[in-house]
């Protein structure tokens, strides 16, 4: 009776393991960038419910500089913001553009907006 083995090659497993480790780079890389978008979505979602945003400009921009002492977001700063109305209602939103280094002259330009418009 002849019996087969059954597992993974030494080559297989070294090839497995370098593949992760580059999924894990981009991971750590990219994951500071997505961190402050979402703190950026979260700050908008919140002056939106609580009535921020119904201000005069300088107001909205004042109560974001006020959320971001919090969220310390360095991409967007309240003069960043675009602040527009549409319909009759006032529609804030932040654009920006990141640059991460991951290996020697390879980057990920990440692009992220986030805005108050339904």
């Amino acid at each position: 009776m002849i019996s087969r083995q059954r597992g993974i090659t030494l080559t297989n497993a070294i090839i497995g393991m370098v593949l992760l480790a580059f999924v894990g780079l981009f991971a750590a890389k990219l994951t500071p960038a997505y961190i402050e978008y979402f703190a950026v979505q979260k700050m908008l979602k919140a002056m939106e419910s609580s009535g921020e945003t119904r201000g005069s400009v300088t107001e909205i921009r004042n109560a974001f500089a006020r959320r971001n002492n919090i969220e310390n977001v360095q991409a967007v700063a309240p003069n960043d913001l675009e602040i527009t109305k549409d319909g009759g209602e006032v529609v804030v939103a932040a654009a920006w553009s990141v640059k991460v280094p991951i290996v020697a002259n390879f980057n990920a330009c990440l692009d992220f907006t986030v805005s108050t418009a339904k």
